[in-house]
């Protein structure tokens, strides 16, 4: 009977080939990286093996005795990506930055390694997607050489660490981590293996070294961030960079930061001359014009922190099919939809269902909080009845589909941005709490009471808004 009992070693085991993970049986599915028919068998099963306590490489010490001065962080010569750093770039942090091709990624953290350069601070740049006289003609473009930025193109994980040791910097940006691959780990460069031995062996090198590390990394067909989610779990602080390619807007947006908070968003405008920070974007929302228009009204929405004046544009028009036209840009098809029907229920505005109808914003921004309700009601009512809404005014409210106009986060500095930049006059909801000076903010309860700023006046069969 014992003869015919396997021992451990001579039991199989099945690897993935795709993230290396092991097993000791077959599963049609792999449970790290989710890939079907990766799992093979290649040998006998690992031995189990426990680990003895060995020396420590830094003793303990109470953590008020610390040394947090080490944690400072240092400018990056670009005070909108300071600002969702929280201060800048901490030594030995590791950042990862993605977005989608052709956003501009390459561009700002080459802006990036050119002004953090100095003659005490050197700055190594890694490029594996681009040869190093592309990235020449990059920078004679927007500007980035300096005497102390070095470049290197290379995809070996080995020759990195090599450059690291010749060079000595202060900031290392990488170009990107799914192109970099190691010789001693099986699969193609961008693989779950590959990115996670690559990832960590340059975490602990910045960690060692008190380098700065600034990688960047793809995003699926959906926006994550291609790789196992571990590369997220292992960085120090996670980026997103967004942008409609059409638009000349960038935002930076923190998922994580370990070193400051996450509310923050960086803005940024990209031209033929490279990528410039805006530290007040606002006026890339607006249509400046001397009279208002028809279907245009105006909110203030915050992204993070920091609140931004849009504009939101509706027109309608009488449709040629059974089928009326629903089309948005830049807002959530869903939320128009219950705007719509909130309108025709609760406004009594019933020529919206027969008609087509479009929205749009200004500027490539993005409205996806429930506080521009309110504008993209009063923008499609005004466009139903043909009547422009009164100059200067902003629309803050989420509206629900009882038609009661709610609270939202942030008004009062809402407000304070529309009065920075000139407006007069708001429709909040109850309750807003310290107004700015010279400025008349109406509160309404509900959306009639909000459709009552629309003149009565209206043009063929569309109905006006209840008073």
């Amino acid at each position: 009977m014992a003869a015919r009992t396997k021992s451990t070693k001579d039991r199989p085991s099945y690897r993935c080939t795709e993230c290396g993970w092991t097993t000791a049986k077959w599963l049609g599915r792999c449970p790290e990286c989710q890939a079907w028919g990766t799992v093979e068998e290649y040998g006998g099963a690992p031995a189990v093996r426990t680990t003895a306590a060995g020396p420590v490489s830094t003793a303990a010490v109470p953590i008020a005795q610390v040394d947090g001065r080490r944690a400072t962080a240092r400018s990056t010569g670009v005070d909108e990506l300071d600002r969702v750093l929280g201060g800048g770039l901490v030594p030995g942090a590791v950042v990862l930055l993605a977005g989608e091709p052709g956003v501009g990624k390459s561009t700002l953290l080459l802006d990036v390694a050119a002004k953090a350069s100095s003659g005490d601070h050197p700055t190594l740049y890694v490029t594996g997607e681009e040869s190093a006289s592309q990235v020449r003609l990059r920078a004679d473009r927007i500007g980035a050489l300096h005497d102390h930025l070095y470049l290197a193109a290379e995809t070996d994980l080995s020759a990195v660490l090599g450059h690291l040791d010749a060079v000595k910097p202060s900031l290392l940006v990488l170009d990107s981590v799914q192109t970099v691959a190691s010789p001693e780990i099986d699969g193609a460069p961008g693989g779950m293996a590959q990115v996670r031995e690559v990832a960590g062996a340059l975490i602990r090198a910045s960690k060692e070294r008190g380098m700065a590390t600034l990688l960047v990394g793809h995003v699926t067909k959906d926006g994550a961030i291609a790789g196992p989610r571990l590369l997220e779990h292992l960085v120090d602080v996670v980026l997103h960079f967004e942008g409609d390619r059409h638009a000349r807007l960038r935002l930076v947006r923190g998922v994580k930061n370990r070193y400051g908070a996450t509310d923050e968003v960086g803005c940024f405008e990209l031209h033929d001359e490279g990528i410039t920070g805006l530290a007040d974007p606002s006026g890339l929302f607006l249509t400046r014009r001397a009279e208002p228009v028809p279907g245009t009204c105006l909110t203030v929405t915050l992204e993070g922190r920091r609140p931004l004046v849009a504009e939101v544009q509706a027109l309608t028009v009488d449709s040629q099919i059974p089928s009326p036209r629903r089309t948005t840009s830049g807002l959530e098809t869903s939320r128009v939809s219950m705007m719509l029907a909130v309108l025709e229920q609760r406004g009594r505005i019933s020529a919206l269902g027969k008609r087509d109808i479009y929205s749009a914003t200004v500027g490539g921004v993005r409205l996806s909080e429930p506080a521009a309700d309110l504008a993209v009601a009063l923008a499609l009512a005004s466009a139903a009845s043909d009547t422009p809404l009164p100059k200067n005014l902003v629309a803050i409210g989420e509206v629900g589909l009882a038609g009661e106009v709610r609270r939202v986060t942030g008004v009062q500095r809402r407000l304070a941005e529309a009065h920075r930049l000139g407006f007069t006059h708001a429709l909040v909801p109850t309750d807003p709490g310290k107004v700015p000076a010279g400025m008349r903010v109406l509160e309404v309860a509900d959306v009639g009471e909000a459709l009552q700023v629309l003149p009565r006046t209206r043009r063929g069969s569309a109905p006006a808004a209840a008073g």
